[in-house]
C-alpha cells in the first residue's frame, strides 16, 4: 500500500518531519537554508530528498520539476519564529517574518489535502495575529481552517514543558472532518517525567577524547523492567528505511552518541551542584531541573547570522553540569538513534528549534485515519 506524503518545510533537523514518519506517512521532501540545522536530515531519514533551498525562492515551476504530476498529502512545518517570539528583542521588520506567507503560498500552489503549522506563542500577539489572519482569510476559499490551537508538549506525552501555537487547515472534500477535540483527546494522562526520560543515560565523555565526532558511549545495563516505558521508546531501533547506519550498528551494539562533555571549573561545578532543584543558578540563569517534574523550554540560540549566541542550558537535576546533547535530546522527544551535530553548540540548536516529534506524531495521527475515511466516502 502506498503511504500519504508530506513535504516538510523550515525542515530543520527533522523533529515534524520524525513524527510524521512514526505516524504512519513518507517525508517525500525536506526543504531548510540552515546547513548547520539541516546537516544530519539526510543521515536520519535516507529516503527523504533534504533539499538546502531558500523557500522564498522556490516557484511553481521548481515544484513541478521537484514532483512532476505529484502532489503531497500534507504540508507541515514550523516557520522561523524568532520574529515573533517573546524571548529577547521582537523585530517587526525582521525578514523571517515573511516565511510565514510564503508557507502558505506554497500551499497555495500545491494544494495539499492538509496543512500544519507550528509557531511561538506570540504568534497570536497584537499586532502580529492580524498578519497570520490575512494569510489565513486567503486559502479559506480552499481550506476549512481550524482556530489557532495552543498544544504543551508536556501534555502530549514529551517530557518538557513547552507551548507552541499550532494551525491546521484541510480540505473538506478530500479529508474527513476533524475539529479541536479530536487534537485534545491525544493528551496522555500522566506527564512524562525527567526521571522517566533521561535517568537511564550514561554520563558526559571526555569532549577532548578522539573517540568519533558524535562522541559515542556505551548504555548502562538496565534491565527492562527498570526501564520507564519512554525510554523503552527511546532506546528502539528506528522504523525500517529510518536512521543513519552507523547509527543502528551502534545503538544495536548498547551506544549512542551526543555524549560531549561541557568542561566546568570546579567552582562552577560546586555552584551547579548547591544549586536546588526547581531554582537557577544565580550567575548563568541556568535551571536545575528535577527528577519528578518537566523540563522547561530548551532555546536554541542563534545562527552566526544572528551573533552566534549560545542558549542557556539546563543543569543536571543530580549531578553539577549541564545537561548533554543526548539528554536534550531526550527530554525533546527524540530517539536515541537519531543524530544531530558533531559541535554541541549546533547539536543545540538544532534540537531546541526542532517541533517535538512526539507532538507531531500526535498531531498527524489524528489526521491520518481521515483521509482514508474521506478516500472510503
Amino acid at each position: 500500500m502506498v503511504k500519504p506524503f508530506v513535504i516538510d518545510l523550515f525542515s530543520g533537523c527533522g523533529g515534524f518531519g520524525l513524527g510524521a514518519r512514526l505516524a504512519g506517512f513518507d517525508c517525500r521532501i525536506a526543504i531548510d537554508i540552515d546547513p548547520d540545522l539541516q546537516s544530519s536530515y539526510a543521515m536520519n531519514f535516507p529516503a527523504t530528498k533534504a533539499l538546502l533551498r531558500d523557500i522564498g525562492a522556490i516557484t511553481e515551476s521548481d515544484w513541478d520539476e521537484l514532483l512532476g504530476d505529484e502532489r503531497p498529502d500534507g504540508i507541515i512545518g514550523g516557520p522561523p519564529c524568532q520574529g515573533f517570539s517573546r524571548m529577547g528583542k521582537r523585530d517587526a521588520e525582521d525578514p523571517r517574518n515573511d516565511l510565514i506567507g510564503h508557507y502558505f503560498r506554497h500551499i497555495s500552489i500545491l494544494r495539499p489535502k492538509f496543512f500544519i503549522m507550528e509557531n511561538v506563542e506570540g504568534l497570536l500577539d497584537e499586532g502580529t495575529v492580524d498578519r497570520l489572519m490575512t494569510e489565513l482569510q486567503d486559502i479559506a476559499k480552499y481550506y476549512t481552517v481550524l482556530d489557532p490551537m495552543i498544544i504543551d508538549a508536556s501534555e502530549f506525552g514529551a517530557p518538557t514543558i513547552r507551548k507552541r501555537v499550532v494551525i491546521v487547515g484541510y480540505d473538506a472534500d478530500r479529508v474527513a472532518p476533524m475539529t479541536h477535540a479530536d487534537f485534545m483527546e491525544k493528551k496522555v494522562e500522566r506527564p512524562v517525567t525527567v526521571r522517566d526520560a533521561i535517568s537511564d543515560l550514561p554520563g558526559p565523555v571526555d569532549g577532548t577524547s578522539k573517540l568519533t565526532k558524535f562522541f559515542w558511549a556505551p548504555m548502562p545495563e538496565v534491565s527492562p523492567f527498570e526501564l520507564s516505558a519512554y525510554a523503552q521508546y527511546a532506546r528502539a531501533l528506528p522504523p525500517k528505511g529510518m536512521g543513519w547506519a552507523k547509527a543502528i550498528e551502534n545503538l544495536s551494539a548498547g551506544k549512542i552518541s551526543g555524549l560531549q562533555m561541557t568542561e566546568h571549573t570546579e567552582g562552577v561545578k560546586a555552584r551547579y551542584l548547591a544549586t536546588p532543584p526547581g531554582t537557577s543558578d544565580k550567575t548563568s540563569k541556568s535551571y536545575r531541573l528535577t527528577w519528578a517534574g518537566q523540563c522547561k523550554t530548551l532555546r536554541a540560540g542563534t545562527g552566526s547570522d544572528k551573533g552566534s549566541f549560545q542558549a542557556v542550558r539546563p543543569l543536571h537535576p543530580a549531578e553539577g553540569r549541564v545537561i548533554t546533547v543526548r539528554e536534550a535530546a531526550r527530554l525533546q522527544g527524540f530517539p536515541d538513534w537519531f543524530v544531530f551535530h558533531p559541535t554541541k553548540w549546533h547539536s543545540f540548536r538544532m534540537i531546541g528549534n526542532s517541533v517535538s516529534p512526539i507532538v507531531s506524531k500526535a498531531l498527524l495521527e489524528v489526521v491520518a485515519p481521515r483521509l482514508a475515511l474521506r478516500k472510503a466516502a
